[in-house]
């Protein structure tokens, strides 16, 4: 039998669960290198992020610089910023990586799925047509075919010349 290895997903498995230690969506913004923190764009008032534990290839996160739980929570600038923000993602992976589709959603509360509840995020996945294989379903394993990193090179040129 062949191993497959993931040994990125440890550090997500093991990190500290306590509420107040899951706030990386406050402190990521207050850093100065996006490429470290892997922010992809800056907007008024609210920014988009690679998914460091992502779902597919690409990833992005669109969130409001202020923590709030809900998307009823945000102010009327801060919804129109969310929503043009959430369009900007969704131009730069239609660019970058010519999908077939996307899935955009929003998972508010624990229950209903969301990895830090307390911080409004909408997710932002590329979708490619027989991109649903076996590792998923068999292994709980994903196969990203390209590093965080490259990946982040890839996503910023393309924002910047969108820009």
């Amino acid at each position: 039998m062949d191993h497959l290895h993931a040994y990125w997903r440890m550090e997500y498995v093991t990190q500290e669960k306590s509420p107040e230690a899951r706030r990386p969506f406050v402190d990521l913004p207050k850093m100065d290198d996006d490429k470290t923190t892997l922010i992809i764009a800056r907007e008024q008032h609210s920014f988009i992020l690679m998914n460091r534990y992502p779902y597919n290839a690409g990833h992005l996160l669109i969130l409001p610089y202020r923590e709030i739980p809900d998307i009823e929570d945000l102010t009327a600038e801060e919804r129109v910023c969310f929503a043009d923000t959430t369009i900007k993602a969704k131009r730069i992976l239609k660019e970058a990586l010519k999908p077939d589709g996307f899935n955009i959603g929003i998972n508010l509360g624990e229950a209903a799925g969301a990895g830090i509840p307390r911080h409004l995020h909408q997710h932002v996945v590329p979708r490619w047509t027989g991109d649903t294989n076996f590792m998923p379903v068999l292994g709980s394993t994903r196969v990203l075919p390209q590093s965080l990193e490259a990946m982040w090179d890839h996503l910023k040129s393309v924002c910047e010349k969108l820009d």
